[in-house]
């Protein structure tokens, strides 16, 4: 029976990511939702916040505990939005949304200026035990308008760089298995998988 670990997150679409991710190196670990009370995130760094989550998902289930906080830095925005990306255009958490909010913000930026990174940052914190924090960065830059329906957040507006200049994809028109072999998630966890194997 696989050893279960909980992924501090109500989001459907990041457990499916986590789980795709890890199963490819672990697959004796079971990634399972949380069902907890969402803690309030009041960290001003993605390892603050991502530290809070998993604590509170640690605390709830007795298991050791993942926890992704994430987000979208844009060079011309000084790293913005950030630790804010899922709330850039408030706190009802519409990623549509901000996705627009940012393309407007960005509409007069020439393609030269436009770089941007997703970065991720990993807490792991077993009940009792220890914790520790990782970080994978997906540099790229932000196209001019949203193409694709696959991924969620800022997906459709992100050009991963190292792709055929004439052959660019946003990352919503790559499949989930090209995103989870390249993503900030899953460069995150290529420091997180030496750390889990002491579960």
């Amino acid at each position: 029976m696989p050893q279960r670990i909980v992924l501090a997150t109500h989001n459907a679409h990041k457990v499916e990511e986590f789980a795709a991710i890890v199963a490819a190196t672990r697959p004796d670990l079971e990634v399972v939702g949380y069902d907890g009370p969402e803690p309030v995130e009041d960290g001003v760094t993605f390892a603050q916040n991502a530290l809070i989550k998993a604590r509170a998902a640690a605390a709830h289930t007795g298991l050791a505990a993942l926890a992704d906080d994430s987000g979208i830095c844009v060079d011309v925005l000084g790293g913005s939005p950030g630790v804010f990306s899922a709330y850039w255009a408030g706190h009802r958490k519409d990623g549509r949304a901000n996705l627009e909010l940012l393309l407007d913000q960005l509409s007069d930026v020439a393609d030269t200026h436009r770089g941007a990174q997703f970065v991720s940052t990993i807490a792991l914190v077993v009940p009792g035990g220890d914790e520790h924090v990782v970080e994978g960065v997906w540099p790229g830059r932000l196209a001019r308008a949203a193409s694709g329906d696959g991924g969620f957040g800022y997906d459709p507006i992100f050009i991963p760089e190292g792709q055929d200049p004439a052959a660019e994809r946003t990352v919503g028109e790559w499949s989930a298995a090209e995103k989870n072999a390249a993503s900030h998630r899953a460069r995150a966890f290529v420091a997180l998988a030496p750390l889990l194997s002491a579960l």
